[in-house]
């Protein structure tokens, strides 16, 4: 693989169990005066909500928070708003619910109105658009030298560069995309929506942004689930490493099942030992092979697309995700038709009919704005491109020293004080942490230490493969998220749902 780290981007049993905080308020009739909410199609309402660039200068400038909501199915029942957040970071929370209400379907809809918000900086909450799409499409497909040195040289200007055009794009902005910024506006966002507590769903990233929220207003926490969490101790060197490990795994699991479970259609033969190492040196070959396909731009699959696309898929798992790589690695592998690996790059990379939504360089700025740029130690390194190459070899044959040694961010207008620490959230209700024994994204481990750090955290597992549990169909882990979310019931610490 081109040694770039990936970044870090779902009802019938109850569980039995203390309730969180005891009895609840009666959601307000009135709520959300501080919004204009407008009909907007399909049952939704869309709505703005104005807040101050700088949190620190709230007579300031402003900007507008995109928003939209799913009213409760029963109002009568209703118990109040749950805000949600898909992950990214930079992955649009208007997008989560105007396309994903099936997701919600059940209690959750019955009895909660659904928001979403695009947090600052992405979807149309004043987006980060760095580099013109022709631009981003060139970085996307370019490959990277396989001489260390020639790569690191590369690696160093495309950053430097990247930097200046975000810059000069959106300067103003960049220093007040941060997660705490966000985790302030969610307060705004509490406050208009007229809820004494804030109920929240939180994915991926959306997990930092809960953490974060209930470390700042513990006493305003509600019902909080954080699903695929983050850890907020590790420091992002660390926290990337796991990261490619997770999706080494991962990469083992698909091709050991393509090769045992569905031998007679698997482009990696029939030996599960050997499927994952012929998928990875497929891959990695389009460096020097690109396919071609069906793209009316005439861009071909590379070894960098090819990787992405690939991945994309591993965050699913054996009935959502496995098939379509099968397919897309069969059409690439025996038939030369890199379109299918095409098609999940440009989904991952948030590139829509020849165009870019704002995903990519939101996630940019909004990782740099988070996490401070030191480089790291010699020793760090050598740590560090151990475990790769141990236990991540084969996303990465081509990775040195030196590609580790580089700082990320070094070249960003600004340099955040925000340090990794252990959240406690003193104070606060409790937060339900759940975790996937087998999540490549979000390492089970991360979740682990995420409930064990919180002052009143209670950790719900799951086992299988995939990114996070909501949305999965696992029955167990629906029935606990919406206990949790309607009633107050919390599941007993340490549950563990069967895949």
């Amino acid at each position: 693989m081109s040694s770039r780290l990936l970044p870090v981007l779902a009802a019938a049993l109850l569980l039995a169990g203390c309730t969180g905080g005891g009895p609840r308020p009666a959601a307000p009739s009135g709520a959300a005066d501080a919004i204009r909410w407008t009909a907007c199609g399909g049952g939704l309402e869309c709505g703005r909500l104005r807040v101050p660039l700088d949190w620190s200068r709230p007579d300031g400038p402003g900007l507008e928070l995109a928003l939209v909501r799913e009213p409760a199915a029963h109002p009568a029942e209703r118990v109040g708003s749950l805000v949600v957040n898909p992950g990214g970071p930079g992955e649009s929370g208007v997008a989560m619910v105007r396309d994903g209400t099936r997701l919600f379907d059940g209690p959750l809809h019955d009895r909660f109105d659904i928001v979403g918000f695009d947090p600052r900086g992405t979807g149309d909450s004043s987006p980060i658009h760095c580099l013109t799409d022709g631009r981003r499409d060139a970085l996307d497909q370019q490959d990277d030298p396989a001489d260390p040195a020639a790569r690191s040289a590369r690696r160093a200007q495309r950053a430097k560069d990247y930097a200046a055009a975000c810059e000069r794009a959106a300067g103003p902005l960049l220093p007040h995309v941060g997660t705490r910024d966000t985790a302030r506006d969610m307060e705004a966002l509490r406050q208009a929506l007229d809820q004494p507590e804030l109920d929240y769903l939180g994915v991926s990233y959306g997990t930092y942004l809960g953490a974060l929220y209930a470390e700042q207003f513990p006493k305003h926490t509600g019902r909080l689930v954080l699903d695929g969490a983050v850890d907020p101790a590790a420091g992002r060197l660390d926290a990337a490493v796991q990261q490619q490990v997770g999706f080494e795994k991962s990469l083992e699991a698909f091709a050991a099942d393509c090769a045992t479970a569905h031998a007679d259609q698997c482009p990696l033969g029939t030996d599960p030992a050997a499927a994952a190492e012929r998928a990875a040196v497929f891959l990695d070959g389009l460096r020097d092979h690109p396919l071609a396909t069906a793209d009316p731009d005439h861009r071909k699959l590379t070894s960098a697309l090819g990787w992405t696309g690939a991945l994309l898929y591993l965050y699913g798992d054996q009935s959502s995700a496995w098939p379509q790589l099968r397919e897309a690695l069969t059409s690439a592998m025996r038939l030369g038709d890199g379109s299918e690996l095409l098609a999940a790059a440009d989904s991952y990379n948030g590139r829509q009919n020849g165009h870019y939504t704002a995903s990519d360089d939101a996630q940019t700025a909004i990782s740099c704005a988070d996490s401070p740029s030191p480089a790291p130690t010699a020793e760090q390194v050598q740590q560090a491109l151990h475990t790769l190459k141990t236990a991540a070899g084969l996303l990465n044959r081509d990775t040195t020293a030196e590609d580790l040694a580089q700082p990320a961010c070094a070249d960003w207008p600004f340099q955040t004080p925000e340090r990794p620490h252990t959240v406690r959230a003193e104070g606060s209700a409790p937060i339900l942490v759940v975790g996937t024994t087998d999540d490549p994204a979000t390492p089970y481990q991360q979740a682990v230490n995420l409930a064990k750090g919180l002052a009143d955290g209670v950790l719900l597992t799951r086992q299988g493969e995939g990114h996070a549990a909501f949305g999965s169909g696992n029955a167990c882990t629906t029935a606990a998220i919406d206990a949790y979310l309607v009633s107050g019931t919390l599941p007993p610490q340490g549950t563990s749902c069967p895949a």
